[in-house]
């Protein structure tokens, strides 16, 4: 691989995904993933973050690539998730005495994937280890996204190793900073990851971020995604509206139908909430596109509509898995309108209504129900009603 440098004797050393077709085999990946890892090469060579086992082939080319015969002396583990640890096992055998570095609650999860472990190094939050000129200092990110989550922070450059923090889906395709980019095409597939990876954890992300706010960060090499050493603080902002729950004005309706009748009262709503001067709408079939995309527009938006048309007494299947989806990640700040279609004993939108208590969803709008198709002039009346509810609440807000 031709050489990708950070910062002198500081290299990029991870691999592009082409192949996989789910991320922890459920979230689509139309434009890949990367598994980012770092090398620095000084009095002491570190290997920071290593990468998913499917790789390791090409991971250790190019590692051997800069380093020719020089063994890495130390391995750093942010994240023990296996998309980011997967090669620790194989990394041990290549230099027997390399020390790997962890904090206290590293090594439990690492040595349950991968057995016992040799040469282990605990550091505490806060921590500094000098590699020569370079200087390594590591903060714990407890729940962001797993207990044992940290980052490194290279004190010389300002190189701030974030692990899943300020990361993003997609490949890097050659280039991977973000000054070689379109930011605005990777922006909606970093928006998916944080809502579907890190939402859940939107609390202690923005603690994290208070904790890092005192270091003179330079530029950001996260686990997976771009690396940012243009515009650190565009990501930075961008993650810290998100983790706060700050949406922007538009509207997404999602709706499940088996037969188009439900569907056709999606566009009914839409109407109303475009005639209420809303311009960003996004619709989705639930049974058309992954719950991941969804997710990440209703992260996006203020403004959110769910629909279901009944099945068996419950709530068009598909729908289950962004119910699971909300109920887990809980994006705030929102306003909901709920409505379904039944043809003889209903639960589409009962079933709706009782995640929305449960939940305790801000349902603005009167939910509206339909037997049958949506031909009736009250029924199209009532859902161009609730459309345009949802759109006016959306725009006072």
């Amino acid at each position: 691989m031709k050489n990708i440098e950070l910062a002198t004797g500081i290299f990029y050393v991870g691999v592009d995904d082409h192949r996989t077709d789910l991320f922890e085999n459920h979230m689509q990946l139309p434009h890949g993933v990367s598994y980012n890892s770092y090398l620095l090469v000084d009095e002491k060579v570190v290997l920071i973050d290593p990468v998913e086992i499917g790789f390791v082939g090409q991971y250790l080319s190019n590692i051997r690539y800069i380093l020719k015969a020089r063994p890495v002396d130390i391995l750093v583990v942010n994240h023990a998730e296996p998309d980011h640890s997967g090669s620790v096992a194989i990394l041990q055998e290549e230099p027997p005495d390399m020390q790997i570095v962890g904090n206290a609650k590293t090594f439990a999860p690492l040595e349950a994937f991968y057995g016992p472990l040799a040469n282990k190094h605990v550091v505490a939050d806060g921590d500094v280890l000098s590699i020569g000129v370079h200087q390594l200092q590591f903060f714990t990110a407890p729940m962001v996204h797993w207990p044992e989550s940290m980052v490194t922070f290279e004190q010389t450059t300002g190189i701030l190793f974030s692990n899943d923090a300020f990361g993003g889906f997609g490949t890097l395709n050659g280039a991977a900073f973000d000054d070689q980019h379109d930011i605005a095409f990777y922006e909606d597939d970093m928006r998916r990851y944080f809502a579907n990876i890190v939402g859940k954890v939107a609390v202690p992300t923005v603690k994290a971020l208070q904790k890092l706010s005192g270091l003179s960060i330079n530029m950001i090499a996260p686990s997976h995604g771009l690396i940012w050493r243009s515009q650190p603080e565009w990501v930075i902002g961008k993650y810290s509206q998100w983790a706060q729950h700050q949406s922007e004005e538009g509207v997404v309706i999602v709706f499940g139908s088996m037969y188009g009748n439900t569907a056709r009262m999606a566009d009914v709503i839409a109407r109303g909430v475009a005639d209420a001067g809303i311009r960003e709408i996004r619709m989705y079939d639930v049974a058309r596109t992954e719950t991941s995309f969804i997710l990440s527009d209703i992260w996006k938006y203020r403004g959110v509509v769910l629909g279901a048309c009944a099945h068996y007494g419950d709530m068009f299947p598909n729908m289950s898995s962004l119910i699971h989806g909300l109920s887990s990640f809980k994006p705030q700040n929102k306003v909901f309108g709920l409505f379904g279609g039944m043809s003889w004993s209903g639960g589409g939108l009962s079933t709706l209504k009782k995640y929305a208590e449960e939940l305790k969803w801000n349902v603005v709008a009167e939910n509206v129900e339909v037997k049958g198709a949506p031909a009736r002039d009250e029924d199209i009346e009532q859902l161009y009603q609730l459309g345009l509810a949802i759109g006016r609440e959306v725009k006072t807000r």
